[in-house]
């Protein structure tokens, strides 16, 4: 992800200085890591691991949750929620030691949204910098928490968003700015609240023709799946200037991070997406969600309605698709692996060429593709993980079991792993 042209780079979602300066690789401070691509900068990462092999600890995490841990320091947090949405905690475990330090209630819910059996009520994942933690749970609430004296500095609860089938959108950090994504069946927008008082800067509504019309009866589709969308905005400098890149149903938009202001967007069919776009040589690499499960590569370096004129290459339909789990690029491959069946497949990210595509162990994935320590680790729901060498050839290192499976996606922190599977979170380390 380096390698970009001249005057296109990824920036840092939480600031170029902090984000180089203190990240690194003890923290862990978003769901795709200190470079918001699913890297990390270590070596020394356990291949092979059990139930009672390279488990240095393993504490039980109430509720029903997939939001993925972040790290900072000697804190790991998460949140979680109860089965039925009322109840929506915060919870931070130390690191050394897996013993729970905080876990508190932040919001009680009387009448929760729906969420159907896939999701969960506390999806979205953190985000945390030095002294903060933000965590967000949709429209039901943000709020920013001290991590040196655990005092909440301030919440929302007013953002107004249904987001049909439950949340999934994880916030980020950029400047002074929190930034939110509210893609609902009713409200689409983006939101950026002061990151110290959580006051609202810009809101920017979805300016695209969701096209939401059935073909068949000319009639406006009643399904809101065709409006909402669970993806996490990434930053990238395009000439020297910022854009925040945000997936919606039916288009990828690029925003002007400090105002919301639009500079362009590019249409497709899909609706839902989930996971979050790349970056790579001078291409934004968007996985277009729920329908027929595409991919978009776009130059981002129009403005407007750039569909017909800056798609460098498109899928319109592909059996490896990945809808929700998030893909890596290494070395201009880009991996992925599908939802159900289990199938990894490796295509040119500069042309969207398939390399080669095999069937991993396991049978639903959710969790994002892991690169750190030149291997590839994928992790599916019932608990198997594969460890892949990336390259134009398939060539598996090792497979792995634990009791149960990951809906979140994995964490990095000096030579460990922090799983997080349905019901515990794990540091598996040599």
């Amino acid at each position: 992800m380096r390698n970009g042209i001249v005057g296109l780079t990824v920036a840092f979602a939480m600031g170029v200085t902090m984000a180089s300066a203190s990240a690194g690789v003890d923290n862990w401070p978003s769901y795709r890591g200190p470079h918001f691509n699913g890297h990390a900068d270590v070596e020394g990462l356990p291949t092979e691991w059990s139930e009672t092999k390279n488990v240095k600890w393993k504490t039980e995490i109430h509720g029903k949750a997939w939001s993925s841990p972040v790290i900072w320091g000697d804190q790991i947090w998460m949140t979680t929620a109860t089965a039925d949405g009322k109840v929506l905690s915060g919870v931070c475990v130390d690191r050394d030691s897996g013993k729970i330090v905080y876990d508190e209630v932040l919001f009680n819910i009387a009448e929760p949204q729906f969420c159907i059996a896939k999701n969960s009520y506390a999806s979205p994942s953190p985000v945390i910098e030095e002294g903060r933690v933000y965590l967000n749970w949709g429209s039901p609430g943000t709020a920013c928490i001290d991590t040196k004296t655990m005092k909440v500095l301030w919440t929302r609860d007013d953002l107004k968003c249904n987001h049909f089938r439950a949340p999934g959108s994880s916030p980020v950090l950029y400047k002074n700015l929190l930034i939110l994504t509210m893609d609902g069946s009713d409200y689409q927008y983006a939101i950026a609240l002061d990151k110290n008082t959580g006051k609202t800067v810009w809101r920017q509504d979805r300016t695209h023709d969701y096209a939401d019309i059935d073909p068949k009866t000319g009639m406006p589709k009643a399904d809101g799946d065709f409006r909402k969308g669970f993806a996490t905005p990434l930053i990238i400098t395009v000439d020297g200037k910022d854009q925040l890149i945000s997936p919606a149903a039916k288009a990828v938009h690029a925003l002007d991070p400090m105002t919301g202001k639009p500079i362009w967007y590019a249409m497709y069919n899909e609706h839902s997406p989930s996971s979050n776009p790349l970056f790579y040589d001078g291409l934004v690499i968007v996985k277009t969600g729920w329908g027929k499960a595409g991919i978009v590569a776009v130059k981002p370096t129009g403005s407007g309605n750039v569909t017909d004129t800056h798609v460098a290459w498109s899928i319109k339909s592909n059996s490896g698709n990945a809808k929700k789990p998030s893909a890596v690029i290494v070395d201009g491959l880009m991996y992925m692996v599908s939802d159900q069946g289990g199938i990894a497949t490796c295509l040119d990210a500069k042309t969207g060429d398939e390399v080669w595509k095999t069937r991993l162990g396991g049978k639903e994935y959710s969790a994002s593709v892991l690169y750190a320590g030149g291997l590839l680790y994928f992790f599916s729901e019932e608990g198997e993980a594969t460890v892949v060498k990336p390259g134009r050839d398939f060539n598996k290192v090792a497979e792995n079991k634990l009791d149960e499976g990951l809906m979140a996606s994995p964490a990095v922190a000096g030579k460990a792993l922090f799983l997080r599977t349905k019901t515990h979170l794990y540091r598996i380390e040599n």
